[in-house]
């Protein structure tokens, strides 16, 4: 990603605001997305938080150098979204994510996207593993950068789940872990069915054509597998679609 020239750092705890003119042109979003950018790299920090400040929907409430500080100005500023490097100095990105995963009170923890320079990462996979919605790879187009920002706020999966789904596999060859199938009680057979073609990387239209029925009735099995087994969004079933052996790296089909 090509950073901008001399993009002003938003110090943690406060805003950064668009350029005025240009904020003046299109109406601000009522509801922007409030955004937090942790990376160890200061141009890197402010070119990230220049580039989404210019965006009429969205809102830089932080930034921070490190994941101590990441944790900290997420717990003040409470935003939606939080761009983590994955390494940092302090404490990682890895695990800022599970501190604030963990996290309880009435609020929703942020949706994590890590930020990685290769996308088969170990790092990465963990970073999943401890709560992340997905990741972006750090030359990342501005576009892209934008689009990824709005779907994971919105709720959905990430961007290319194939991707994500590619690297989860990997790992979980390199690193298996004791399969914990118990974990699936609670789901139906069709709603097991259903998360494994997640982990397939289906998108819903995909679903329901593999289903044979329509794309409101994938949704509603989808919401119910993500209520029952307690996970935040696709890519959260897609870790747990391996972690629990449903799903088993190279076989090309459900343990």
């Amino acid at each position: 990603m090509t950073t901008p020239e001399a993009a002003p750092e938003a110090t943690p705890g406060t805003t950064t605001e668009p350029d005025a003119e240009a904020a003046a042109d299109v109406p601000a979003d009522p509801h922007p997305v409030r955004i937090v950018v942790a990376d160890d790299h200061e141009v890197v920090r402010a070119g990230y938080a220049g580039l989404l400040a210019t965006q009429p929907d969205f809102t830089v409430v932080g930034t921070a150098r490190d994941g101590a500080e990441a944790v900290r100005v997420c717990r003040e500023q409470r935003p939606d979204v939080v761009l983590m490097d994955v390494r940092m100095p302090v404490s990682d990105g890895i695990q800022a994510t599970a501190e604030l995963m963990g996290d309880a009170g009435p609020a929703q923890p942020p949706r994590v996207l890590i930020l990685t320079t290769f996308d088969l990462d170990e790092h990465v996979y963990d970073a999943l593993i401890a709560g992340a919605s997905g990741f972006l790879l750090k030359d990342v187009t501005a576009e892209r950068l934008f689009d990824a920002v709005r779907v994971v706020a919105a709720g959905e999966a990430l961007l290319a789940p194939g991707v994500t789904r590619r690297l989860i596999a990997e790992f979980a060859r390199l690193k298996p872990r004791a399969p914990r199938r118990d974990a699936l009680a609670v789901l139906t057979p069709r709603e097991s069915e259903v998360l494994r073609l997640l982990a397939e990387g289906l998108s819903n239209p995909e679903l329901a054509g593999r289903l044979h029925v329509g794309e409101e009735t994938v949704k509603t099995h989808v919401s119910r597998v993500l209520s029952k087994l307690g996970l935040r969004d696709r890519t959260q079933a897609v870790v747990m679609a391996y972690e629990t052996g449903l799903v088993v790296p190279g076989a090309g089909s459900s343990a």
